[in-house]
């Protein structure tokens, strides 16, 4: 991270100040009924989200100059460097691939070959492994593939899959919790299942769930989007395991499955009925060659600290993220593009500075230490708190909680609050009592179908068993319209900027709901513990779930 980013723009936004002065324009009633609070979350959002940041994506300049005054702010909140080396950041070794050309696969069933057309049969979605793959191997289907020590799944019983390719469907199955499910579907662990098994790549299915939320059409279209992950000591992508080949679509999984016992439209029925699928050997052998070049790529989370005042639970650790990252330019929408990124997630930056700057201003500081950390890459895969989650800048063990702030919607005042996985630690009640004493109800998620419990930064820290929560504005009242319309209209488009109809007053009640949960967990007596016999705490060994 190097500070003298920061110096072009101001410099010439210094420059420019004579006429600024002359150009400003009269503050409008709207503006001038803001509280100091809700003036501040304004302030940070509109330089955050401005044209001039070009939609911070990570590892360009843009998103350096955006953590730079995510780092001047902490250090007006009070806050104190909590990076490397008593720095304001924590270098993130990003590691990028891009398709170097188009790939190509050919299908042989039963010795027959059997062409497949790149964007229509199958695609593919870039996962650094390496500069070239080329393999050519028979297929095995392995349903979800999916290895599951808490439930005694076991998708790979009875199959050989030592130097074969292992077929499995997009989605994870269904019946399960929804959080659960979700997490069962993780790409990159069904991929290290594979490789523990002897498998030497995957191909993934399109299915029915995925087709609503992601279809097939939309994957094909950004086959060449850099695929990102972070990189170990030795330089080399992090263990994602067998390469991911390429996802095929419903008329390519017809083709894979032709001349076999399995038929894809018994594979398809019973995955649409949540029933068993039968899996086993397909006839099928598939080549497949690809090449990609790889770049790596400097970021940084950006990280403050208030100590906390008791002497005993100071090197304890609430940990408060947002993701500070957004995806850059992109396709011009009516002449513009550029995407902002004010919902997602220049406001949840502007919150958490909030809430650090109330914390700072007040007496009594918070028992245990706060961490605040603005991580980098959430949008190439939860990249950057990942890296902080198994990397932290604290002794990994002091960790006792994670409350996360991402893409709150608040272009309406909201009566109630979703709150993923609060119900499943102590963390729970310190929700729902910030929640009753401000009039909000706590409810469910109500579309499990997205998935939200592993899209979003809090399940980096769960993943290392620390009990975490993504608190977002819920649906009652005008909340189910105004998120539909944000989802359609705005999410990962130019039009997500600060024009948009932003509730000051709601931003205020979500800083302060955040806050609260967050005085709860750090003044505690005992340090946050996962419910007994939870899933993810027991999976994750986190304390007290066993």
């Amino acid at each position: 991270m190097r500070s003298l980013l920061l110096c072009l723009p101001l410099l010439s936004l210094i420059a420019a100040q004579p006429a600024l002065a002359q150009a400003a324009p009269a503050v409008s009633t709207a503006e001038a009924a803001l509280t100091p609070k809700q003036a501040a979350l304004k302030a940070h959002v509109a330089f955050l989200a401005s044209d001039v940041l070009r939609g911070r994506e990570a590892g360009t300049p843009d998103y350096d100059v955006a953590a730079e005054y995510v780092a001047a702010q902490m250090l007006a909140a009070g806050l104190t460097p909590g990076g490397k080396d008593g720095s304001w950041f924590q270098p993130v070794p990003l590691v990028a691939a891009k398709p170097a050309g188009e790939p190509t696969m050919a299908l042989r069933v039963a010795g027959r070959a059997v062409p497949m057309a790149f964007g229509t049969d199958w695609t593919i979605r870039v996962t650094p492994t390496a500069e070239r793959i080329a393999l050519s191997a028979p297929v095995v289907f392995a349903g979800y593939g999916i290895v599951d020590k808490a439930s005694g799944r076991d998708d790979y019983r009875g199959l050989d899959v030592r130097g074969k390719i292992v077929a499995i469907l997009y989605s994870g199955p269904k019946g399960l919790n929804s959080e659960i499910a979700a997490h069962l579907s993780n790409r990159l662990d069904r991929a290290r299942v594979a490789k523990a098994h002897g498998a030497v790549g995957v191909v993934v299915i399109e299915t029915s769930q995925i087709h609503q939320v992601f279809p097939f059409e939309a994957m094909a279209e950004g086959w060449d989007t850099r695929g990102v992950t972070w990189a170990d000591a030795a330089g080399k992508p992090r263990d994602v395991g067998v390469p991911t080949l390429g996802v095929l679509s419903f008329a390519g999984a017809e083709k894979l499955f032709a001349g076999s016992k399995i038929r894809w439209s018994d594979v398809r029925a019973a995955d649409d009925a949540g029933k068993k699928l039968p899996t086993g050997a397909l006839a099928a052998t598939l080549s497949t060659e690809q090449r990609f070049t790889i770049e790596h790529v400097p970021s940084a989370n950006v990280v403050g600290m208030l100590r906390g005042s008791d002497p005993t639970l100071a090197r304890e650790v609430v940990v408060l993220s947002a993701h500070l990252d957004h995806i850059g330019v992109t396709k011009p929408v009516d002449g513009d593009a550029i995407n902002n990124g004010a919902l997602d997630n220049a406001i949840g930056i502007a919150s958490m500075l909030e809430v650090a700057k109330a914390f700072g201003a007040e007496k009594t500081r918070p028992k245990r230490s706060l961490l605040f950390v603005a991580v980098t890459a959430e949008e190439k895969g939860l990249i950057g708190s990942d890296y902080f989650a198994a990397h932290p800048t604290v002794a990994k063990e002091n960790v006792v909680a994670n409350v996360n702030l991402d893409m709150p919607i608040l272009t309406y005042r909201f009566v109630d609050l979703v709150a993923f996985g609060a119900d499943r630690s102590s963390i729970g009640p310190a929700v729902a009592a910030a929640a009753k004493a401000r009039g909000l109800a706590l409810l469910p998620d109500p579309a499990p179908e997205e998935a939200d419990f592993v899209r979003t930064d809090h399940y980096s820290f769960v993943r290392q068993g620390v009990p975490s929560v993504s608190l977002n504005p819920g649906p009652g009242g005008p909340g189910a319209a105004a998120t539909k319309a944000f989802l359609e209209n705005n999410y990962h488009q130019p039009s997500d900027e600060i024009g948009l109809p932003i509730d000051w007053q709601a931003a205020e009640d979500f800083v302060d709901v955040n806050q609260a949960i967050v005085r709860t967990l750090a003044d505690a007596p005992d340090r946050p513990r996962w419910n007994k016999g939870d899933y993810f705490g027991t999976l994750y060994q986190g304390p007290m779930a066993k």
